[in-house]
């Protein structure tokens, strides 16, 4: 679909996909302007829709470009090695901490994504979240040493437990930032509160 954008010589491509990010980074869908993407690009608005159809269209690729950069980025920074469970998703937070100050565009953008409400966009945008997200939790547990939990418990209700725990921390997070007029997240403000949830989890689940 994008083979005529993905022929572009490598700087070409960047111009437009980091003038995408920040427009979009900055209003949202909605009211992002292609007006403005492509004078920052430094290319005409034809050109632009000789690549992508449409503004929805370069939406979706340039979500699927930074959440591929992102994901593959962290699976090359997280040890897949350690098997505690906690000391895993501590790590993961610790990632995406440092993450964040490498592509603060991108995550700006991923987040804004997290938080759009386009009708035009919304429906599909809700379905490929769910399934980039049970995907991700999945690689995420992947050789985990379970042995570490109590034996009296069901461990697929304590796993349910912790990731709806998270589920919950990340959605009032979004939801705060959405009252804000800057659209940010105090992602130091959640990784204190996920520590404290961490120290409560590993007292009432280890043995």
């Amino acid at each position: 679909m994008f083979s005529k954008f993905l022929n572009l010589d490598k700087e070409k491509q960047d111009r437009i996909i980091n003038a995408a990010i920040k427009e979009f980074a900055e209003k949202g869908y909605a009211r992002a302007s292609t007006n403005e993407i492509v004078k920052e690009a430094g290319i005409s608005k034809g050109l632009l829709f000789h690549y992508f159809q449409n503004k929805k269209q370069l939406f979706l690729f340039v979500f699927d470009y930074c959440y591929e950069l992102v994901v593959d980025e962290f699976y090359k920074k997280i040890n897949l090695q350690e098997t505690d469970f906690f000391i895993r998703m501590r790590q993961a937070i610790i990632v995406k901490m440092e993450m964040l100050s490498t592509y603060p565009d991108i995550f700006k953008f991923i987040q804004e994504v997290f938080m759009e409400e386009s009708a035009e966009i919304k429906v599909e945008f809700d379905k490929k979240k769910s399934e980039l997200t049970h995907i991700n939790i999945e690689k995420a547990y992947e050789g985990i040493d379970y042995s570490k939990f109590r034996d009296d418990v069901d461990l697929t209700k304590i796993i349910k437990m912790i990731s709806w725990t998270f589920e919950k921390m990340s959605d009032e997070a979004i939801e705060k930032a959405k009252l804000s007029p800057t659209h940010e997240i105090d992602y130091q403000k959640v990784q204190a509160e996920a520590e404290e949830y961490f120290e409560v989890m590993i007292k009432c689940f280890y043995k």
